[in-house]
């Protein structure tokens, strides 16, 4: 079982998606499992807080790193071999290879950051940063939804038939082919013909 543990402030944002669909079933399948972290449960004062100013000055704020520390702690304590990897726009561009290296581990801990970033001090508890490309989202959230998702789908069985993900977009490096399905014609634009043939052949010299 591949086990994710998503440490965030705002565990309502991904309740949702991580309950539908291939998750859902993963998850009841018994071939991942998910556990979103409430960062704010590992703050030591009354007002839960997970920010301030930072020094030097400028806009916006930045994440504690005590908080964070203590909850990617409790996580090791788990799970000692646990993949740490911090959600940020700095980190390196999340791909399909990456995806195949994450869907090896058996515990992976994804960490969410919020306003104008996390404490530098935080990098040295992490193993890994990543990103999912050069544009800036309001916080990791969205991209842990991704992640989960990308991985989730390597796992054996998740996906019921193991073909389906070696002949997907980006599996080996190429863009999937085009698809179609009924009708044979819509509004004058016809399927192609070799993908009425049956000959097997044909058309698997054609998706390539």
């Amino acid at each position: 079982m591949l086990h994710f543990t998503v440490i965030t402030i705002f565990p309502n944002m991904l309740s949702s998606p991580l309950s539908h669909s291939i998750l859902k079933k993963a998850q009841t399948n018994g071939l991942i499992k998910i556990d979103v972290v409430d960062l704010r449960d590992y703050t030591a004062d009354r007002h839960r807080t997970t920010d301030d100013s930072p020094y030097g000055g400028g806009h916006g704020m930045v994440m504690k790193p005590e908080p964070l520390v203590a909850a990617v702690e409790e996580a090791r304590s788990r799970t000692p071999d646990a993949r740490v990897i911090l959600l940020t726009p700095r980190g390196r561009v999340f791909d399909q290879q990456t995806a195949k290296k994450l869907a090896h581990q058996r515990n992976v801990v994804l960490i969410c950051g919020r306003y104008e970033g996390i404490d530098e001090r935080v990098s040295a508890f992490v193993d890994d940063e990543i990103s999912l490309g050069d544009y800036t989202l309001s916080g990791g959230e969205p991209a842990a939804i991704v992640v989960i998702d990308a991985v989730a789908r390597l796992v054996p069985g998740v996906l019921g038939n193991e073909n389906s993900t070696a002949e997907e977009s980006f599996t080996d490096g190429l863009l999937e082919y085009p698809q179609y399905t009924r009708p044979e014609e819509f509004r004058g634009m016809k399927v192609p013909e070799v993908l009425l043939s049956g000959d097997h052949e044909r058309i698997k010299e054609w998706r390539q």
